[in-house]
């Protein structure tokens, strides 16, 4: 059975490898089938369809062993893939996280800042009642009093103001970080694809040198064949040339 030649295809495009080798496997079943068709025309017919059943089944072992090798790097294609995603999804999540941190400082900031202002005014409105109580202070200590509030909120003010200054700083610093671990993320990505491209590669190229070794070895096979079915063949005419000859003997 002759054999089909190799047909090289994308590495990376694992479908058309795989509609490649469906191909291979139809076009062995087709020829298998005509080779048998072909058998029962011939005189030696166990002979020939034994013969055509072992290059039948030692082309479907070259086309299983491609198959089992595609299998395993798509197997690996798609494990790769959730790795880098799950990567790229942590170091997302870890560079959110001062953001948020952020957002919510400043709610919290908020809250306070209303919280310390209700105090300011209740105790700007305790502060005015004591005085009508105590039949109004002098307006030196009322000063002195708004004074040291006014002192203290903006004590507090600036000490806010460090704290956002600082996360901020964190966080532009975390979000470098995270560029680099993507940029890392994609450049193993890159040359994972271009492994396995060169892998596919190698194995493409020893496939196809295989497949031409065997076809060297087949036609070497089928030449001492033909020589020994021409052999017979002039073997049975002197037979039966010898047999006429010795049937009518010359008188």
């Amino acid at each position: 059975m002759p054999a089909s030649g190799a047909r090289t295809s994308d590495p990376n495009d694992t479908q058309a490898r795989q509609d490649r080798l469906n191909g291979l496997t139809d076009d062995l079943n087709y020829r298998y089938a005509v080779e048998q068709h072909n058998c029962y025309s011939t005189f030696f017919v166990n002979h020939c369809l034994d013969k055509a059943r072992d290059a039948m089944r030692e082309e479907r072992a070259a086309i299983r062993s491609q198959q089992l090798a595609l299998d395993d790097e798509i197997r690996a294609q798609r494990a790769a893939q959730r790795n880098q995603n799950a990567a790229i999804k942590a170091a997302q999540n870890q560079a959110d996280a001062p953001q948020r941190a952020v957002n919510e400082q400043a709610n919290q900031k908020q809250y306070d800042e209303k919280q310390r202002q209700a105090v300011l005014d209740k105790a700007q409105r305790d502060a005015a009642a004591s005085d009508r109580a105590a039949n109004a202070p002098s307006d030196a200590e009322h000063d002195a009093e708004m004074q040291r509030k006014l002192d203290a909120a903006r004590q507090q003010g600036a000490l806010d103001a460090q704290q956002r200054a600082s996360n901020e700083a964190s966080y532009r610093q975390k979000q470098a970080d995270y560029q680099t671990k993507l940029k890392q993320a994609h450049d193993n990505a890159a040359a994972d694809a271009q492994q396995r491209a060169d892998n596919a590669q190698k194995f493409a190229d020893k496939q196809q040198a295989a497949a031409q070794h065997k076809a060297d070895v087949e036609q070497r096979q089928k030449t001492a064949a033909d020589k020994q079915k021409q052999q017979e063949e002039q073997d049975r005419q002197q037979q039966e040339q010898n047999q006429q000859q010795q049937q009518n003997p010359q008188k």
